[in-house]
């Protein structure tokens, strides 16, 4: 049988409304409470409204992308406390509303970042892009960073030098936008002196600590995710390596792993976003699935192409630096184990993520979100479906 076919949904604001991702083909929704304020409790009358409206359409509220983790938290300050029962009580009312899987990240401050949301393919599409130069401008000369010239190589400061002394006004201002005023999906906005006092806050934070806090995270949510139903997927840190002087905890194959033996557990387990890991040329995608499949509960299915300088776009999801055919025959073969195990997380939901801009799309009167467009993730699920209808048959 095929792994469950899932489009993200941002919710009755989402220009993509729900019955135009049912054309699509795919019949679950990745969704959220994106109207709550992180940190509350997530009533079971919101739950279960926003499961009738998705249900209405034809479609089943598959995955709950994201029940967003709460900065204190992350940082073990403040009210945290409250805010862990919070996400406990979330958890135990997702589960009474008939939802078993719910991503989240721990990424510090910002959730996914790039640089630029339009940027211009040979066939005219657009697509995310992470400029590192751009970034190290923004980070040196815009944000201006305590000590963040120690970050970067002298050949790196004199690249971002230039770029912010020819750049336009109009320029440094997008590349503001871009990073830190929101993208879908994301929890927070800030303004440049918003963000310079938050990033303070984790002055105390390193790895260790973050890590710390992470792994007592899962502690104290997984026993009563096993209690509900839910079955936990943490996405991957987007870009998989350290920025803005902040720690990152889930970038690598020896992250994940790590993860996954703070709390042994079913429930406790990965979103395996391609995207994010096949950034880094260190991690092995298609090992990955195969060594730590059993425990990947979520997929986010994107190729990025990458280069030496620490740049890399979004590209066809056939393409770039991810081996897909090799991915979709291990999480294939993952689901066959499971089904033959009697397992009953054999669904394995998995969406096309970050597509590109094309087609009516492009047309500047229509409204798009960066990377969310619906031709564009379109295409990506009819390519990933049809590889694995190739994989399945070649099995039999």
């Amino acid at each position: 049988m095929p792994l469950e076919q899932t489009f993200r949904w941002f919710g009755t604001k989402d220009p993509v409304p729900l019955a135009h991702i049912r054309q699509a083909g795919a019949t679950g929704i990745v969704t959220a409470l994106h109207h709550l304020p992180n940190g509350v409790i997530w009533g079971i009358d919101e739950i279960q409204n926003r499961k009738a409206e998705i249900e209405a359409a034809g479609l089943n509220f598959s995955v709950v992308e994201s029940v967003p983790v709460h900065e204190d938290i992350k940082k073990r300050s403040g009210n945290y406390r409250q805010y862990i029962e919070n996400y406990k009580q979330s958890l135990i009312n997702l589960g009474k509303a008939g939802i078993d899987t719910v991503c989240y990240n721990f990424m510090p401050v910002l959730d996914w970042t790039r640089t630029d949301l339009d940027y211009a393919l040979p066939d005219g599409s657009t697509a995310l892009r992470f400029d590192a130069t751009e970034f190290a401008a923004f980070e040196v000369h815009i944000l201006k960073r305590p000590n963040a010239e120690a970050n970067y190589t002298e050949a790196q400061l004199a690249k971002a030098g230039e770029w912010f002394a020819k750049a336009s006004q109009a320029q440094k201002d997008k590349l503001i936008r871009n990073i830190i005023a929101g993208l879908p999906g994301s929890e927070e906005s800030f303004t440049v002196e918003e963000f310079a006092q938050v990033l303070k806050t984790y002055d105390e934070v390193g790895d260790k600590e973050l890590r710390n806090n992470l792994y007592d995270f899962l502690r104290e949510i997984t026993p009563v995710a096993e209690e509900a139903g839910i079955n936990l997927a943490i996405h991957p840190d987007d870009p998989p390596f350290p920025i803005l002087g902040l720690p990152r905890v889930v970038s690598t194959e020896a992250d994940a792993q790590q993860i996954l033996q703070a709390y042994e557990s079913a429930n406790n387990g990965l979103c395996f976003c391609t995207g994010s890991y096949g950034v880094r040329p260190d991690n092995d995608l298609v090992g990955m699935v195969e060594r730590m499949g059993s425990r990947i509960n979520f997929v986010h299915l994107r190729a990025t192409k990458r280069d030496i300088e620490g740049n890399f776009h979004e590209a066809d999801h056939l393409d770039g630096d991810v081996d897909m055919y090799g991915v979709m025959r291990a999480l294939v073969l993952e689901q066959k184990s499971r089904i033959e195990a009697g397992r009953k997380d054999y669904r394995l939901p998995f969406r096309p993520d970050h597509g590109h801009r094309m087609l009516d799309d492009l047309n500047p009167e229509k409204r798009t979100n960066p990377g969310y467009t619906a031709i564009g993730r379109l295409r990506g699920l009819a390519e990933l479906r049809g590889l694995e209808l190739g994989i399945l048959r070649g099995l039999e």
